[in-house]
This record gives C-alpha cells, sequence and structure tokens, in this order.
C-alpha cells in the first residue's frame, strides 16, 4: 500500500468510525415537541443541560433517590417512603420491624415551583411545553448542577446523580413517564422511572372486591383528568385482575386545590380583601363556575377575605372568588358530588383516589366535606346524596403504593444503600432566572400567567434555576404545614438547610 492510498485509507476509517458514533447519539424522537430537548441532553456538550451518559454511574448502590414534583406537593410521596415500614431491615422480609426501609437511602427532591401548576398546561394546549420541563426535571436529578440561592450567577456541579427517579407528579407521570423512558432509553441508560398512576389503580381497587359495584372518584388537576391517565388505567387494570363488578370512574380536575396549597397568587392570595383581574380559578361567571344554587351546600367559609365578593354580602355578589385552599376543596367535592347525582347511577361513591400529590396535605377537608354531603338534607327533609354515596368513602394516597413499588425495585436489583444516611437528603426549588434577560417576571419574582404558558417548546434555555429549599422561596404557612403534616421530611429539610456547604443565604433569616 503507497503512502498515499494508506492516508486515504485511515480517513475513510476514522470517517466511518465518527459515523458510526454519530449514529449512536442521534436522538429521532416520534414527538417532535421534546426532540430539541432530548438531543441537547444527550448530544450537546456545550449546553447547560448536557450529560454525559457514556460515564453515568450504573447500578451504584450508594447513590441517592431521586423525587420530582411540580411544587411541594410530592413531598407527601417522599413522606409516604421515608416512612415506609413493613419489612425486617435485615432479611427484607415482609413485616415491620420498627426501623423505617428506607433510613439508609438518601434523596434529592426537586420541586419545579416556578413552573407550576402543571396541570394546567394542556388547558391552554402547551403540552409540548410541559414535557420538555418534565425532561428538564429529569436532567437535574440526573446531573450535577445547581445554585446556591437565586443570586448565584455561576452553578455549582457537586450535585451526586441518582440510581432510580420517582415522578412524585400525577400529571407529569400522565403526560411525561413514557417521554423520559424514551429519554433514558436513548441515552443508553437504565435508570428506573416510577410513576404514581399505577401505584393509585392499585391501591384503590384492593379497598374492593372482585365482584363489587362501585364508583370511583379521581380528584386531580384538569390536566390529569384531561389525559384520562385514571381512567383509562382503572378500566384496564380491572379487568386484568379479574374485577366482574360493575365499576365506574367519576373525575374531577380540582382546579385551584394544588395552587392554592403551594400559594400561586393567581389561586391564593392571603393579603386580599377583594377579587382582582389576573384571578384563574372557578367564579360566578367563568367556565368553572360557581353554581348561586348551591351556597348552601358548598357551604363555604366567607370569614377573613376567604371568598372574595364585590358586595358586603354574599347573596349578593356579581363577582365571586375563592381564596382559601378548604373553599377549594368545597367547591369541588360537592362539584363530584353533584355530576354523580345528575348522572342517575345506580351505583354508590365508595372511594376517591387523591390523584394530586397536594392534596394529602388537605386530607381532613376533604373528609369533613364527605361528611357534610353524606348528613346534608333538602327542604323536603331527605338526605340529597346519600344514595350516591357510602358514609366510609376510603381516600386513597397513591403515595403508600409507590413506597411499596421503590422498595420492591431495590430489593429485587440489590440496590439498596447499606451504609448511607437519610439525613443526607437534598432540597431543591425552582425559581426565575433573572440572570436570564429574555424572562418575564412580575413584581414577586415570578412568571406572570401568561408568560409561563405562552413561551413556545424548543427554544432551550435556563428559564429558571434551582436552589436549595430555604425562607427565602418557602413561606412560613407553607414550612408551618410541613412540620406538622410530614414531620420527618420537615426534618429533613431542617437538616439540609443547616448543616451542609451547598445553601449560600443571602441573609441568615432564610434558614429554615
Amino acid at each position: 500500500m503507497t503512502k498515499h492510498n494508506y492516508i486515504i485509507y485511515v480517513i475513510l476509517l476514522v470517517s466511518v468510525f465518527n459515523c458510526k458514533e454519530k449514529e449512536k447519539t442521534i436522538v429521532s424522537t416520534s414527538d417532535k415537541e421534546i426532540g430539541d430537548i432530548i438531543n441537547t441532553v444527550i448530544n450537546d456538550k456545550e449546553s447547560f443541560y448536557f450529560i454525559d451518559f457514556l460515564n453515568y454511574p450504573h447500578k451504584d448502590n450508594n447513590l441517592p433517590i431521586g423525587v420530582f414534583d411540580s411544587g411541594i406537593g410530592g413531598l407527601t410521596v417522599l413522606k409516604a417512603i421515608v416512612d415506609y415500614d413493613q419489612n425486617q431491615n435485615g432479611t427484607k422480609t415482609p413485616g415491620s420491624d420498627g426501623v423505617l426501609d428506607f433510613t439508609n437511602e438518601s434523596f434529592i427532591y426537586l420541586a419545579d415551583q416556578a413552573n407550576m401548576p402543571y396541570g394546567n398546561y394542556s388547558e391552554v394546549n402547551k403540552v409540548d411545553l410541559l414535557k420538555e420541563h418534565i425532561i428538564k426535571d429529569t436532567q437535574f436529578l440526573m446531573g450535577n448542577k445547581y445554585y446556591s440561592n437565586q443570586e448565584d450567577s455561576t452553578f455549582n456541579t457537586d450535585k451526586k446523580p441518582v440510581k432510580v427517579i420517582v415522578i412524585a407528579c400525577n400529571t407529569a407521570t400522565a403526560y411525561g413517564k413514557d417521554h423520559i423512558e424514551e429519554f433514558i432509553k436513548k441515552a443508553d441508560s437504565d435508570i428506573k422511572i416510577i410513576g404514581v398512576i399505577d401505584a393509585g389503580v392499585r391501591g384503590v381497587l384492593e379497598t374492593m372486591q372482585k365482584d363489587d359495584d362501585g364508583i370511583i372518584g379521581v380528584m386531580a388537576t384538569a390536566g390529569t383528568v384531561g389525559s384520562k391517565g385514571y381512567e383509562t388505567t382503572i378500566l384496564s387494570l380491572k379487568d386484568q385482575l379479574g374485577f366482574t363488578g360493575n365499576i365506574e370512574v367519576f373525575s374531577q380536575g380540582g382546579i385551584g386545590i394544588a395552587e392554592a396549597v403551594d400559594e400561586d397568587t393567581d389561586y391564593f392570595n392571603k393579603n386580599l380583601s377583594k377579587p382582582r383581574q389576573e384571578y384563574k380559578g372557578p367564579s360566578l361567571n367563568s367556565d368553572i363556575k360557581i353554581d348561586k344554587t348551591l351556597f348552601d351546600i358548598y357551604n363555604f367559609d366567607f370569614q377573613n377575605s376567604k371568598m372574595l365578593c364585590d358586595t358586603d354580602k354574599a347573596d349578593d355578589c356579581s363577582i365571586l372568588q375563592i381564596n382559601d385552599p378548604e373553599n377549594y376543596v368545597r367547591y369541588h367535592v360537592v362539584t363530584l358530588l353533584e355530576n354523580i347525582r345528575k348522572s342517575e347511577t345506580k351505583n354508590q361513591l365508595k372511594s376517591i383516589i387523591l390523584g394530586c400529590t397536594h392534596y394529602p396535605f388537605l386530607i381532613d377537608e376533604i373528609k369533613l366535606v364527605l361528611n357534610e354531603l353524606y348528613n346534608y338534607k333538602g327542604n323536603d327533609g331527605q338526605y340529597v346524596y346519600r344514595k350516591f354515596m357510602v358514609e366510609d368513602i376510603k381516600l386513597v394516597d397513591p403515595a403508600i403504593n409507590t413506597a411499596k413499588e421503590l422498595y420492591a425495585y431495590l430489593n429485587q436489583k440489590s440496590l439498596f444503600n447499606a451504609n448511607g444516611n437519610i439525613k443526607d437528603s437534598e432540597f431543591y426549588i425552582s425559581v426565575a432566572n433573572q440572570d436570564n434577560r429574555s424572562i418575564k417576571i412580575d413584581a414577586e419574582g415570578r412568571f406572570p400567567y401568561e408568560y409561563k404558558y405562552g413561551r413556545n417548546v424548543g427554544q432551550i434555555q435556563e428559564y429558571i434555576k434551582n436552589v436549595p429549599f430555604s425562607r427565602a422561596n418557602i413561606s412560613e404557612d407553607i414550612l408551618n404545614r410541613l412540620e406538622t403534616q410530614i414531620p420527618n421530611v420537615y426534618q429533613l429539610i431542617h437538616e439540609f438547610n443547616n448543616s451542609n456547604n451547598k445553601v449560600d443565604f443571602l441573609e441568615n433569616k432564610d434558614k429554615i
């Protein structure tokens, strides 16, 4: 072979090799709308979102478990995992031993607060943008970057990747789980993705006999309801498991409930005393209508501006807006029962899936309203709803079955961490990236509704920064709720917030 021919041969060989390497990393996705972000994460080494999957740790049991939600609601799923004690820690055999099953595991939690509520993206035909957010959430958990606080202009790179991901969000599970799994497959990774919908359906069917007739209620975000994720899974799984009874599904899209828990000011603002123009929840004149003829049944609390009316007398309101988490619950539970009553079904409501991770924070309020409706009598002295509901309606939190599925997976794959410490868990929340000149924010530093849902998919940029939990980004009321209702998780947040070097406080008062 001449020197000239040899050089040509080498060039051809290198070209073939490069082509093969490119073929390995090119992403073609059937969903064009999320193809850009997936390509960016896998291929673009210059991008903030790039992950070096060739060197991603494989089956490393020392890594943390990733959990994400659109806000703090997913902490109820983390609570179920953290508090889980259904097995003997030494032998991994069934049976509580008084020692938490995940005590040697650490967790990395992300609340994508800046882009929430996820349930509204489908309502404004922005499912493609929602999927992009969900892929970015996954990228964060698998990546190593975060910011110390909102003012930090330089990101840190010492966050650990994760060994499994729990989608602690029903809407993200409904619209994004398949796409995350596609992304993971194209990245040639084997990270397990666990969602809450299948777990919730298995949980609700466990409350019923195989030949039971009855109604299963689904209270979820409008996006989750619109996806028909729960309804489809219930009807499919009941057949697979041999249920022969007449099971009906009635769903209620709880617009405003999750948002009120997260204190989204488009739905809940405790500083207001009068109605406002930017309100997005149920009202007298909107598509999501408050029915004045049902005032006695709603039994709204009008005290302390928990309902915002344009007159002094509630009956005379021409503008009426809900401004309290419990009042949102009242509206949506009554609406669910009214839809069942008007359907003229012969079945009774026997269980309700809490199909949004925020709803367990309001489980006492849901039980209260259900009890009121069971005992409510009309003007004729007859019970209005008893024909359509049993007295003891089971409220099913999918989080319990999610913890069960996570445990089974780690056990099956021998991925439990024998020497880890749950106190090493980390908690992050998204805030608007004010270093990005193209974004729009309001006076409170949040994305306005029109901008949040008006962005276009495929414009790969840092809309947000993921920063550690602190009082600068979580209100006192929310922290009090966490401390009261999920104390073990709250202690982990407190531990992370006060005893690590990842949090750079602008002011000491921001400590939790």
